[in-house]
């Protein structure tokens, strides 16, 4: 299986998706760090470029990438889970 999503350091919350994911695929992704695979299923469809949650998480909780924070949930997720402006609130602004 080719992996369809990037993780760029072992301690982050969220993968890149390289290929579009449809909901209820069985995805691989591989860390950029080590070379590590990830294997989960996605819950939505995901599009190129966007992010998919690595772990489960509630409201509120600091989600890591590229080692640093990003930004705070604004809902909880579940793994697999399309990862975007409707549920993460970035650290930017």
């Amino acid at each position: 299986m080719l992996h369809k999503f990037l993780i760029h350091h072992k301690s982050d919350d969220v993968g890149v998706v390289t290929t579009p994911i449809k909901e209820g695929e069985k995805v691989k992704g591989v860390c950029m760090e080590d070379d590590s695979e990830v294997n989960l299923q996605a819950n939505h469809d995901i599009p190129l470029g966007h992010k998919i949650s690595l772990k489960d998480f509630e409201k509120n909780h600091s989600v890591i990438e590229y080692s640093i924070q990003i930004g705070k949930t604004i809902t909880s997720w579940k793994k697999g889970d399309y990862v975007h402006t409707h549920n993460i609130k970035t650290a930017r602004w």
